[in-house]
């Protein structure tokens, strides 16, 4: 170990601390990159599960397939979990045109 520096006084002078930890992310999270919560992400994207871990991911746009949550606490079983629709638009079952559909699958929609 080297010698602790001392300035005129006699006192130790002990190295600067940096304000953060070098792990703690100073930008917001692009898409692909891991996160905690969507706060860590930059704008357009949702912080969701991918497999076992967590991404940035992008918030789904018009005509774009969501996943709609029959019960509360659904979303947390999904291995690949989606973004929420942007804002103004709704996940809603997809208009089909011609013959009822027994599709269900819905889509990004304009409220």
């Amino acid at each position: 170990h080297g010698a602790a520096e001392v300035d005129e006084m006699g006192a130790e002078v002990l190295p600067r601390r940096t304000p953060a930890p070098a792990w703690i992310p100073t930008a917001k999270g692009e898409e692909g990159d891991f996160c905690l919560r969507s706060s860590d992400c930059a704008a357009g994207l949702c912080c969701a599960r991918h497999f076992w871990s967590k991404i940035c991911k992008p918030v789904l746009r018009e005509g774009q397939v969501c996943t709609r949550h029959r019960r509360k606490g659904t979303h947390g079983l999904e291995i690949f979990q989606r973004c929420q629709c942007a804002e103004g638009l709704a996940c809603r079952l997809q208009r089909e045109q011609g013959p009822a559909d027994t599709s269900r699958l819905h889509t990004c929609q304009r409220l």
